[in-house]
C-alpha cells in the first residue's frame, strides 16, 4: 500500500505543474498574436535615418516573426508605379482648377510592390502591460512596447517604450490572420474619426503633430478601379504656396492654386498592404506636367484590422527619397492614423 500511494503521489505532483514551467505558454501580447507594425530611427542631425513597416506574428512558445519592408537614407529606393490608375469616375483629363485628382498612375515607395525585404525571428516575455523582444540577428536589438487593450477587447496597441535601435514606432494587433483586409468600399464606409499622429523627418528637422483629422469622408469611390479612392482637397493654407516651391502657380499668386491631389489605393489583395500618395498641383504646373515626377509623398500603409475582421485604420510610413539625390530633401516619416490611439 505505501509503494502505491508513492506512486500516486508522484503522478500527482507531475499533473501539478507551477505555471512557471517549461509547458507553459507564452502569454500573447494583449492576447493578440499578429500585429502590423511601423518603426523608423529618426535624428534630426542625421541623415542616416531609417523607417520599417511590416508585421510581427506571436506563438504562444515564446518565438515571434517578423516581415518588414526597409527604406533607408543610406540605400535611397526611386518612387515605384503601382499599376493603378484610377478610372474617370474619379479622375479627370483636366488641369487647372479641377474638383477631382488627375488620371496619374499611382506611385508608391521603391519595393513595397513586393515581399519584405527582410525577415527575423525572436523570443519574447510579457510582464504586466511592458512586452519585451529579443531579436536574434548579429547585432543586439531588443525592444520594448507597452501594451493597451482597446475598450470593446478587438485590438490591442503596441506604444514603444525603448528600442536599442529605432527611436519612434506604432503597433496594432488582433486575432486576425496577416491576409486578412478590408476593400476599398469597407475603408471608405468606416463610420467612425480617423485621427492621424506622425513624427516626419525632413531638411535635418523633426516635427511632429498630433491628433489630425484624416477626412476619410471626402475620397471619392472609384467605380470602375474599386481598389482605389481619390480626394482633390481644394486648397490649402500651409502647403502649395508661392514660396513653398510654386512662384507662378501656388497659393498667394495670380493663379493661386493650392489644391493637393490625394489617391489611396490597395496593394495586395492577399494581404495589409495599402499606399497614400500626394502632391502639390501646382509642383507638376511649375514643371509643366501633368502627373508630377519630382519629390511627391509616398506613403505606404498596413491595414489595422480587429478580431471581427473590421478596418481600423493604419500604421504607415513615409518614404519619399528626393529626385536629385539630395538626402537633406528626402522626406521620412512613422505614422498612424486610426480610431484607437
Amino acid at each position: 500500500m505505501r509503494i502505491a500511494a508513492a506512486i500516486l503521489t508522484f503522478l500527482l505532483g507531475l499533473t501539478l505543474l507551477p505555471a512557471g514551467s517549461a509547458s507553459a505558454a507564452t502569454a500573447l501580447p494583449g492576447g493578440k498574436a499578429t500585429f502590423v507594425v511601423s518603426q523608423g530611427h529618426l535624428k534630426a542631425a542625421s541623415q542616416q535615418n531609417w523607417i520599417r513597416l511590416g508585421n510581427y506574428s506571436f506563438a504562444k512558445n515564446g518565438t515571434v516573426t517578423a516581415g518588414f519592408y526597409l527604406w533607408w537614407q543610406r540605400n535611397p529606393k526611386a518612387r515605384q508605379r503601382t499599376g493603378t490608375t484610377p478610372d474617370p469616375s474619379c479622375t479627370t483629363k483636366a488641369g487647372g482648377k479641377a474638383t477631382r485628382v488627375r488620371a496619374c498612375q499611382v506611385l508608391t515607395a521603391g519595393g513595397f510592390t513586393g515581399a519584405p525585404s527582410e525577415r527575423r525571428t525572436g523570443t519574447y516575455a510579457v510582464a504586466g502591460d511592458v512586452l519585451t523582444i529579443k531579436w536574434k540577428i548579429a547585432q543586439t536589438w531588443t525592444e520594448q512596447w507597452y501594451v493597451r487593450k482597446s475598450p470593446d477587447g478587438k485590438l490591442a496597441r503596441l506604444d514603444l517604450k525603448r528600442s536599442t535601435l529605432a527611436t519612434h514606432g506604432y503597433g496594432y494587433g488582433s486575432n486576425a490572420s496577416y491576409g486578412t483586409r478590408r476593400a476599398m468600399s469597407s475603408v471608405r464606409a468606416f463610420p467612425r474619426a480617423l485621427r492621424q499622429d506622425l513624427t516626419s523627418w525632413a531638411g535635418g528637422k523633426l516635427v511632429r503633430s498630433a491628433n489630425q483629422p484624416f477626412g476619410l469622408s471626402s475620397f471619392r469611390q472609384c467605380s470602375g478601379t474599386t481598389s482605389c479612392l481619390t480626394y482633390l482637397q481644394p486648397s490649402s493654407n500651409s502647403a502649395c504656396q508661392k514660396e513653398g516651391g510654386c512662384p507662378k502657380y501656388g497659393g498667394g499668386t495670380r493663379a493661386n492654386i493650392s489644391s493637393i491631389q490625394y489617391y489611396l489605393t490597395m496593394i495586395s489583395k492577399t494581404d495589409r498592404r495599402d499606399t497614400l500618395w500626394h502632391w502639390c498641383t501646382c509642383l507638376a504646373m511649375e514643371r509643366g506636367e501633368f502627373c508630377y515626377t519630382g519629390n511627391s509623398h509616398v506613403k505606404p500603409l498596413m491595414q489595422i484590422v480587429d478580431d471581427s475582421g473590421a478596418f481600423r485604420g493604419w500604421v504607415g510610413a513615409e518614404a519619399s527619397f528626393s529626385t536629385d539625390g539630395s538626402r537633406a530633401k528626402d522626406m521620412l516619416a512613422v505614422l498612424r492614423i486610426t480610431d484607437f490611439r
